[in-house]
């Protein structure tokens, strides 16, 4: 397994990976971690007969979340990786968008022993984590630098693979276009999310404003994040 890759060149959304990657038609799929049901609604609404749990942390999001009424497919749930509330093996595949990392440190190993009871044998479990580098996260590190969870949750995947509790399948880098049309859409998409607190100085918050301004242009900010994406297969 590698931690990242400086050669990538390939820019797509995520959707354009996980899609061709993943047999979602006719699959129970639980996806932890939801944010926004933003790739929820994707995986809701194309192809046929997906059925989606989708799992949030974050009460405040979670609350918005249960507001949307035109997935009939999806069952919007409050809970983490950890503590999963299904039963066993009855998931197809099991995703996880930018989230393992939040997961707390300690409870990692915890939540992919998780994602291994609620997999059925020979099910998969789609992992996509950003890679510590780019000029989106030089701004984000200014004041929340994620390095160590994202070490962690590379170091936990290692692990879960290397004792046979998973196989790697596949290993994908890719870049992912993040767009911003101003410094204040930045502030409320990343600043101001409600899973995370963050307190910034008024120099830090200066600082932060002065490198965003470096990347926009009359049409918004655009950065391209690099991206690791691990696929794993549960054993029997």
């Amino acid at each position: 397994m590698q931690l990242m890759r400086p050669d990538v060149d390939r820019i797509c959304s995520e959707w354009q990976v996980y899609e061709p990657l993943l047999q979602l038609d006719g699959a129970s799929i639980l996806e932890l971690g939801c944010g926004k049901a933003e790739l929820t609604r994707h995986i809701a609404t194309n192809g046929r007969d997906r059925r989606v749990l989708a799992l949030e942390v974050d009460e405040a999001q979670h609350a918005l979340n249960q507001r949307i009424s035109d997935l009939p497919n999806v069952d919007f749930r409050l809970g983490g990786a950890e503590a999963i509330p299904v039963a066993d093996g009855s998931m197809d595949i099991v995703l996880l968008f930018k989230s393992l990392h939040h997961v707390p440190v300690d409870l990692m190993p915890m939540a992919l022993e998780e994602i291994r009871r609620v997999l059925r044998p020979g099910g998969l479990v789609y992992v996509s984590e950003p890679v510590f580098a780019g000029a989106f996260n030089d701004i984000l590190q200014l004041f929340h630098n994620e390095s160590r969870v994202r070490m962690a949750a590379f170091a936990a995947l290692e692990s879960a693979v290397a004792s046979g509790r998973f196989e790697l399948v596949e290993e994908i880098f890719f870049l992912a276009p993040q767009r911003f049309a101003d410094f204040d859409a930045f502030e409320r998409g990343v600043i101001g999310v409600t899973h995370t607190r963050h307190h910034l100085t008024p120099e830090v918050h200066a600082e932060v404003k002065r490198r965003f301004a470096t990347h926009q242009t009359p049409t918004g900010a655009l950065f391209h994040a690099p991206m690791r994406v691990d696929l794993l297969r549960r054993g029997a």
